[in-house]
Protein backbone atom coordinates (compact mmCIF):
# COMPACT_ATOMS: atom_id res chain seq x y z
CA UNK A 1 0.00 0.00 0.00
CA UNK A 2 1.49 3.40 -0.99
CA UNK A 3 1.70 6.00 2.22
CA UNK A 4 -0.52 8.52 2.16
CA UNK A 5 0.21 11.86 0.03
CA UNK A 6 -1.50 15.12 -1.31
CA UNK A 7 1.10 13.86 -4.10
CA UNK A 8 -0.25 11.53 -6.91
CA UNK A 9 3.00 9.94 -6.96
CA UNK A 10 2.15 7.07 -9.36
CA UNK A 11 0.70 10.06 -11.48
CA UNK A 12 3.92 11.31 -11.60
CA UNK A 13 6.82 8.44 -11.88
CA UNK A 14 4.34 6.29 -13.88
CA UNK A 15 6.88 5.50 -17.29
CA UNK A 16 9.22 8.13 -16.76
CA UNK A 17 12.55 7.53 -17.27
CA UNK A 18 14.71 7.84 -14.40
CA UNK A 19 17.99 7.54 -13.79
CA UNK A 20 19.57 6.30 -10.08
CA UNK A 21 23.51 7.16 -9.70
CA UNK A 22 24.87 5.04 -6.87
CA UNK A 23 21.20 2.43 -7.82
CA UNK A 24 22.95 -0.31 -6.78
CA UNK A 25 23.75 1.18 -2.98
CA UNK A 26 21.78 1.13 0.30
CA UNK A 27 19.56 4.42 -0.52
CA UNK A 28 19.37 3.90 -4.58
CA UNK A 29 18.56 0.21 -4.52
CA UNK A 30 15.16 1.03 -2.26
CA UNK A 31 14.64 4.01 -3.86
CA UNK A 32 14.89 2.15 -7.42
CA UNK A 33 12.40 -0.99 -5.35
CA UNK A 34 10.03 1.57 -4.90
CA UNK A 35 9.77 3.12 -8.81
CA UNK A 36 9.39 0.18 -10.06
CA UNK A 37 5.87 -0.27 -8.19
CA UNK A 38 5.21 3.03 -9.50
CA UNK A 39 5.94 1.98 -13.07
CA UNK A 40 8.96 3.78 -13.47
CA UNK A 41 11.42 2.77 -16.29
CA UNK A 42 14.48 3.34 -14.58
CA UNK A 43 18.36 3.36 -15.54
CA UNK A 44 20.80 2.67 -12.60
CA UNK A 45 24.41 4.03 -12.73
CA UNK A 46 27.13 2.36 -10.63
CA UNK A 47 30.77 2.06 -10.71
CA UNK A 48 30.74 -0.84 -7.81
CA UNK A 49 33.66 0.85 -6.95
CA UNK A 50 34.85 -1.81 -3.91
CA UNK A 51 33.78 -0.97 -0.20
CA UNK A 52 31.24 1.44 -1.25
CA UNK A 53 28.00 -0.07 -0.82
CA UNK A 54 27.23 -1.41 -4.59
CA UNK A 55 25.99 -4.67 -4.16
CA UNK A 56 23.82 -6.17 -6.97
CA UNK A 57 22.51 -8.54 -4.81
CA UNK A 58 20.44 -5.39 -3.51
CA UNK A 59 17.92 -5.24 -6.42
CA UNK A 60 18.00 -9.04 -7.21
CA UNK A 61 13.63 -8.79 -6.61
CA UNK A 62 14.03 -6.60 -9.54
CA UNK A 63 16.60 -7.20 -11.83
CA UNK A 64 14.58 -7.76 -15.22
CA UNK A 65 12.91 -4.77 -14.28
CA UNK A 66 15.28 -2.33 -14.21
CA UNK A 67 18.69 -1.42 -16.70
CA UNK A 68 21.93 -1.57 -14.85
CA UNK A 69 24.80 0.29 -16.54
CA UNK A 70 28.09 -0.08 -14.84
CA UNK A 71 29.80 3.35 -15.39
CA UNK A 72 31.43 6.04 -13.76
CA UNK A 73 30.26 9.41 -12.68
CA UNK A 74 33.50 10.97 -13.63
CA UNK A 75 33.42 9.67 -17.37
CA UNK A 76 32.21 12.87 -18.50
CA UNK A 77 31.55 10.78 -22.52
CA UNK A 78 29.16 8.08 -20.06
CA UNK A 79 27.45 11.28 -18.76
CA UNK A 80 27.11 12.92 -21.68
CA UNK A 81 25.17 9.78 -23.18
CA UNK A 82 23.37 8.64 -19.92
CA UNK A 83 21.81 11.79 -19.17
CA UNK A 84 19.67 12.52 -22.47
CA UNK A 85 15.92 12.32 -21.94
CA UNK A 86 15.98 11.25 -18.51
CA UNK A 87 12.69 13.24 -16.75
CA UNK A 88 14.40 12.44 -13.42
CA UNK A 89 17.88 11.92 -11.46
CA UNK A 90 18.07 10.75 -8.25
CA UNK A 91 21.81 11.52 -7.75
CA UNK A 92 23.08 9.38 -4.99
CA UNK A 93 26.39 8.76 -6.40
CA UNK A 94 29.06 9.44 -4.20
CA UNK A 95 32.07 8.64 -1.14
CA UNK A 96 30.29 8.89 2.61
CA UNK A 97 33.37 7.23 4.41
CA UNK A 98 34.87 10.37 6.45
CA UNK A 99 37.90 7.87 7.37
CA UNK A 100 38.66 7.44 3.98
CA UNK A 101 38.46 10.88 2.94
CA UNK A 102 41.06 12.12 5.36
CA UNK A 103 43.07 8.80 4.01
CA UNK A 104 42.67 9.54 0.64
CA UNK A 105 41.34 13.39 0.23
CA UNK A 106 41.72 13.32 -3.77
CA UNK A 107 40.06 10.64 -4.40
CA UNK A 108 37.11 11.97 -2.34
CA UNK A 109 37.56 15.10 -3.98
CA UNK A 110 37.27 13.33 -7.19
CA UNK A 111 34.20 11.33 -6.55
CA UNK A 112 32.10 13.87 -5.03
CA UNK A 113 33.25 17.20 -7.01
CA UNK A 114 34.09 16.41 -10.04
CA UNK A 115 32.06 13.29 -10.81
CA UNK A 116 29.09 16.02 -9.67
CA UNK A 117 30.67 18.51 -12.40
CA UNK A 118 30.66 15.94 -14.79
CA UNK A 119 26.90 14.97 -14.33
CA UNK A 120 25.78 18.49 -13.90
CA UNK A 121 27.81 19.82 -17.28
CA UNK A 122 26.17 16.96 -18.70
CA UNK A 123 22.54 17.93 -18.18
CA UNK A 124 23.28 21.80 -18.85
CA UNK A 125 24.14 20.51 -22.28
CA UNK A 126 22.18 18.14 -23.11
CA UNK A 127 19.03 17.82 -20.95
CA UNK A 128 18.82 21.20 -18.99
CA UNK A 129 14.71 20.13 -17.86
CA UNK A 130 15.17 17.06 -16.24
CA UNK A 131 14.93 17.52 -11.94
CA UNK A 132 17.96 16.34 -10.08
CA UNK A 133 17.75 15.06 -6.06
CA UNK A 134 21.07 15.52 -4.73
CA UNK A 135 21.78 13.15 -2.14
CA UNK A 136 23.60 15.50 0.83
CA UNK A 137 24.69 14.94 4.33
CA UNK A 138 24.18 16.68 7.63
CA UNK A 139 27.31 16.21 8.37
CA UNK A 140 28.64 19.42 6.75
CA UNK A 141 27.36 20.98 9.65
CA UNK A 142 30.03 19.78 11.38
CA UNK A 143 29.92 20.41 15.24
CA UNK A 144 26.31 21.94 15.90
CA UNK A 145 25.77 25.54 17.76
CA UNK A 146 22.67 24.35 18.64
CA UNK A 147 19.96 21.92 18.53
CA UNK A 148 17.94 20.67 16.42
CA UNK A 149 20.36 22.13 13.83
CA UNK A 150 18.03 23.87 10.75
CA UNK A 151 19.02 25.03 7.42
CA UNK A 152 20.08 28.35 8.57
CA UNK A 153 23.03 26.71 10.34
CA UNK A 154 26.23 27.76 9.49
CA UNK A 155 28.36 24.76 7.10
CA UNK A 156 31.47 24.12 9.55
CA UNK A 157 32.41 20.24 7.71
CA UNK A 158 34.92 18.61 9.82
CA UNK A 159 36.60 16.80 7.85
CA UNK A 160 37.62 16.25 4.00
CA UNK A 161 34.16 14.41 3.01
CA UNK A 162 32.30 17.20 4.62
CA UNK A 163 33.93 19.65 2.49
CA UNK A 164 33.45 17.63 -0.85
CA UNK A 165 29.81 16.90 -0.18
CA UNK A 166 29.43 21.12 0.56
CA UNK A 167 30.73 21.39 -2.59
CA UNK A 168 28.49 19.24 -4.44
CA UNK A 169 25.61 20.05 -3.40
CA UNK A 170 26.16 23.88 -3.72
CA UNK A 171 27.21 22.77 -7.22
CA UNK A 172 23.54 21.75 -7.78
CA UNK A 173 22.20 24.48 -6.02
CA UNK A 174 24.21 27.49 -8.29
CA UNK A 175 23.20 25.15 -11.38
CA UNK A 176 20.04 25.89 -10.81
CA UNK A 177 20.22 29.50 -9.80
CA UNK A 178 22.52 29.85 -12.82
CA UNK A 179 20.83 27.81 -15.49
CA UNK A 180 17.81 27.18 -14.55
CA UNK A 181 18.68 23.21 -13.98
CA UNK A 182 15.70 22.30 -11.59
CA UNK A 183 17.68 20.79 -8.83
CA UNK A 184 17.04 20.30 -4.80
CA UNK A 185 19.14 18.88 -1.93
CA UNK A 186 18.53 16.71 0.75
CA UNK A 187 20.60 16.72 3.69
CA UNK A 188 20.65 13.04 4.98
CA UNK A 189 21.20 12.53 8.39
CA UNK A 190 21.94 8.44 9.54
CA UNK A 191 19.74 6.22 7.34
CA UNK A 192 19.37 2.71 7.95
CA UNK A 193 17.48 -0.32 6.98
CA UNK A 194 17.72 -3.18 4.45
CA UNK A 195 20.22 -3.26 1.59
CA UNK A 196 23.00 -0.86 4.21
CA UNK A 197 26.36 -1.99 3.51
CA UNK A 198 27.58 -3.75 6.67
CA UNK A 199 30.23 -5.43 6.04
CA UNK A 200 33.20 -2.95 7.30
CA UNK A 201 33.08 0.23 9.46
CA UNK A 202 33.58 3.04 6.99
CA UNK A 203 30.06 4.05 6.75
CA UNK A 204 28.76 4.79 9.78
CA UNK A 205 27.95 3.68 12.98
CA UNK A 206 24.30 1.79 12.27
CA UNK A 207 25.86 -1.10 9.51
CA UNK A 208 28.81 -1.67 12.02
CA UNK A 209 26.56 -1.88 15.21
CA UNK A 210 24.07 -4.71 12.77
CA UNK A 211 27.14 -6.20 11.77
CA UNK A 212 28.66 -6.95 15.35
CA UNK A 213 25.24 -7.90 16.43
CA UNK A 214 24.85 -10.32 13.85
CA UNK A 215 28.20 -11.97 14.06
CA UNK A 216 28.22 -12.29 18.02
CA UNK A 217 30.64 -9.48 18.13
CA UNK A 218 30.96 -6.72 20.52
CA UNK A 219 30.01 -3.29 19.71
CA UNK A 220 32.46 -0.54 20.81
CA UNK A 221 31.05 3.16 21.58
CA UNK A 222 33.76 5.53 21.94
CA UNK A 223 33.31 8.12 24.63
CA UNK A 224 30.53 7.82 27.21
CA UNK A 225 28.06 6.81 24.43
CA UNK A 226 25.66 9.52 25.35
CA UNK A 227 25.89 11.11 22.26
CA UNK A 228 22.47 11.86 20.25
CA UNK A 229 21.46 11.35 17.29
CA UNK A 230 18.49 11.11 14.88
CA UNK A 231 17.72 7.98 12.75
CA UNK A 232 15.53 7.61 9.23
CA UNK A 233 14.20 4.18 8.31
CA UNK A 234 15.44 4.12 4.83
CA UNK A 235 11.46 3.72 3.44
CA UNK A 236 10.99 7.39 4.57
CA UNK A 237 13.96 8.64 3.31
CA UNK A 238 12.69 7.35 -0.10
CA UNK A 239 9.02 9.04 0.19
CA UNK A 240 11.15 12.26 0.84
CA UNK A 241 13.07 11.93 -2.34
CA UNK A 242 10.16 11.30 -4.59
CA UNK A 243 7.91 14.14 -2.84
CA UNK A 244 10.94 16.21 -3.49
CA UNK A 245 11.02 15.40 -7.41
CA UNK A 246 7.30 15.24 -7.53
CA UNK A 247 6.76 19.21 -6.63
CA UNK A 248 8.71 21.97 -8.38
CA UNK A 249 8.56 24.37 -5.63
CA UNK A 250 11.54 22.21 -4.21
CA UNK A 251 13.61 23.75 -6.83
CA UNK A 252 16.94 25.12 -6.03
CA UNK A 253 16.11 24.11 -2.24
CA UNK A 254 17.77 22.51 0.41
CA UNK A 255 16.00 20.10 2.72
CA UNK A 256 16.77 18.66 6.21
CA UNK A 257 15.86 15.21 7.36
CA UNK A 258 15.48 13.73 10.86
CA UNK A 259 13.60 12.24 13.03
CA UNK A 260 11.70 14.11 16.26
CA UNK A 261 13.26 11.66 18.89
CA UNK A 262 16.87 11.55 18.85
CA UNK A 263 18.33 8.87 20.82
CA UNK A 264 22.20 7.87 22.22
CA UNK A 265 24.42 5.96 20.91
CA UNK A 266 24.38 3.54 23.74
CA UNK A 267 20.28 3.38 23.89
CA UNK A 268 21.05 2.64 19.98
CA UNK A 269 22.67 -0.37 21.03
CA UNK A 270 20.91 -1.50 24.03
CA UNK A 271 17.41 -1.14 21.62
CA UNK A 272 19.43 -3.71 18.78
CA UNK A 273 20.16 -5.93 21.00
CA UNK A 274 16.84 -6.12 22.79
CA UNK A 275 15.09 -6.52 19.13
CA UNK A 276 17.48 -9.31 17.75
CA UNK A 277 17.83 -11.26 20.93
CA UNK A 278 21.84 -11.22 21.83
CA UNK A 279 24.27 -9.18 21.76
CA UNK A 280 26.79 -6.66 23.64
CA UNK A 281 28.85 -3.47 23.82
CA UNK A 282 31.08 -1.76 25.39
CA UNK A 283 32.05 1.96 26.29
CA UNK A 284 36.07 2.58 25.05
CA UNK A 285 38.22 5.77 24.68
CA UNK A 286 38.17 7.07 21.61
CA UNK A 287 41.02 6.57 18.50
CA UNK A 288 42.49 9.85 18.06
CA UNK A 289 41.85 10.20 14.50
CA UNK A 290 38.01 9.60 15.42
CA UNK A 291 38.47 11.76 17.95
CA UNK A 292 39.37 14.82 15.88
CA UNK A 293 35.80 14.60 13.45
CA UNK A 294 33.96 13.47 16.20
CA UNK A 295 31.23 16.16 16.31
CA UNK A 296 29.17 15.25 19.61
CA UNK A 297 25.17 15.57 20.08
CA UNK A 298 23.87 16.04 15.82
CA UNK A 299 20.33 15.73 15.93
CA UNK A 300 18.01 18.19 13.04
CA UNK A 301 15.11 19.93 12.39
CA UNK A 302 13.13 19.10 9.30
CA UNK A 303 10.52 21.78 9.69
CA UNK A 304 11.14 22.85 6.51
CA UNK A 305 10.22 19.85 4.22
CA UNK A 306 7.57 18.89 6.50
CA UNK A 307 5.66 22.23 5.75
CA UNK A 308 6.84 22.39 1.81
CA UNK A 309 6.07 18.72 1.37
CA UNK A 310 4.29 17.09 4.45
CA UNK A 311 6.97 15.10 5.07
CA UNK A 312 8.27 13.47 8.30
CA UNK A 313 9.59 10.68 9.44
CA UNK A 314 6.15 7.17 10.15
CA UNK A 315 8.65 4.21 11.06
CA UNK A 316 9.72 4.32 14.55
CA UNK A 317 12.85 3.28 15.49
CA UNK A 318 11.90 0.16 17.29
CA UNK A 319 9.96 -1.00 14.00
CA UNK A 320 12.59 0.11 11.40
CA UNK A 321 15.33 -2.32 13.52
CA UNK A 322 13.12 -4.83 13.55
CA UNK A 323 12.46 -4.73 9.66
CA UNK A 324 16.10 -4.44 9.22
CA UNK A 325 16.93 -7.34 10.99
CA UNK A 326 14.70 -9.73 10.08
CA UNK A 327 16.16 -8.59 5.97
CA UNK A 328 19.56 -9.59 7.48
CA UNK A 329 18.53 -13.02 9.38
CA UNK A 330 17.14 -13.93 5.80
CA UNK A 331 19.79 -12.20 3.29
CA UNK A 332 23.23 -11.39 5.96
CA UNK A 333 25.16 -13.90 3.71
CA UNK A 334 25.20 -11.42 0.73
CA UNK A 335 26.60 -8.47 3.01
CA UNK A 336 28.90 -9.98 5.82
CA UNK A 337 31.52 -11.71 2.88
Amino acid sequence: MEPKSKFNLKNTFTHKKIMITGGLGFIGSNLAQRLVKLNAKILIIDSLVPDHGGNIFNIKDIRRKVKVNISDMRDKHSMTYLVRKCDYIFNLAGQVSHIDSMENPQKDLEINCASQLSLLEACRKYNPGVKIIFASTRQIYGHPDYLPVDEKHILRPADINGINKMAGEWYHILYNKIYGLPTTALRLTNTYGPRQLIRHNRQGFIGWFIHQILTNGEINIFGDGMQRRDLNYVDDVVEAFLKAAASPKTNGEIFNLGHPKPITLKNIAKLMIKIYGRGNYKLTPFPPEKKKIDIGDCYCSFQKIKKALDWQPRISLKEGLRKTFNYYRRYQKYYLS
